[in-house]
């Protein structure tokens, strides 16, 4: 649980709740696991009276304590939002299996992002026993989600090879290819009506040629990160980063445009501070900087 979401001026903490331990009806909430029951009261001393902010994996729910004990403890709801926090478009995100830490922290920095889902791959090249167990990965999310402002769980599925993926289902799919002669950027590739996106990165040692062929013989599209060498847990992250930014800018300029009533966007030209947006307005040409 961490401090995380403001409501009104406080800051308060984020907790995980079942949609079972849910009655809206009644407008009660229970938290029952043992873990967070105990961080509540014995690590950031919450009290009876004190708020709390609670997410479910679809909406947030700002709450108030009103019983509490070792083994559960009551909110009751004093509001229920949407989910803002999401993004506008499905990201899936296939990657080869990393050693101990690496793989956390590349799903914690995803979960971080925003992806739908992760796949792990056991694909040639990966070296590392697969002992790793999906519930410790659950729990970096679960962990992560309380830290980031997050609501949607990011799934991790059981491990799969390359083979087993369903290609069908995907507006787009990309793989980061370390020996790559491609010269495309992924703004070039993704566009605005791909709603379901998959990001392939191989792990450690790459992937190898057969790999490359089979991608793209289930019409995924090869990309070069640059010319350095870049950690597979680097790769993922950057990747997927940018392909989160382009929908993220998309749909600001989309609420820009129609908030002054834009007749179409002239041109976007990135650098490496920001990106200025020149559009049409009344006949006359505007340029608005936007820094990140």
């Amino acid at each position: 649980m961490i401090l995380s979401k403001k409501w009104g001026e406080k800051l308060l903490l984020t907790v995980i709740a079942e949609k079972e331990n849910i009655d809206e009806n009644n407008g009660k909430i229970l938290i029952k696991d043992r873990l967070d029951c105990n961080h509540v009261q014995n690590v950031y001393r919450l009290n009876i009276g004190d708020e709390l902010r609670i997410i479910d994996g679809e909406y947030e729910y700002f709450t108030k304590i009103i019983e509490i004990s070792k083994k559960e403890i009551a909110v009751k709801i004093l509001e229920k939002k949407e989910d803002i926090y999401s993004l506008s478009v499905n990201i899936d995100v296939a990657v080869g299996i990393l050693k101990n830490d690496k793989m956390n922290l590349a799903i914690q920095k995803l979960t971080e992002i925003g992806v739908n889902r992760i796949i792990p791959l056991k694909t040639e090249r990966v070296v590392v026993r697969i002992n790793e167990k999906k519930e410790k990965w659950d729990v970096v999310v679960r962990e992560t989600l309380k830290q980031c402002r997050g609501i949607k769980f990011t799934e991790i599925t059981p491990v799969k090879k390359l083979s087993e993926i369903d290609y069908q289902k995907y507006d787009k799919i990309i793989f980061a290819y370390e020996n790559s002669d491609e010269s495309k950027s992924l703004s070039e590739i993704i566009k605005k009506e791909d709603k379901n996106i998959l990001y392939i990165i191989g792990p450690e040692g790459g992937i190898t040629k057969s790999e490359v062929d089979f991608l793209k013989n289930n019409e995924a599209i090869e990309i070069s990160l640059g010319k350095r060498i870049l950690r597979a847990e680097t790769a993922a992250i950057v990747g997927c980063g940018i392909i989160a930014n382009f929908y993220i800018w998309f749909f600001i300029l989309l609420k820009l445009r129609n908030k002054l009533k834009i007749s179409w966007i002239y041109n976007i030209i990135y650098g490496s501070s920001g990106a200025v947006i020149i559009f049409l307005y009344s006949d006359k040409i505007y340029n608005i900087k936007f820094f990140w």
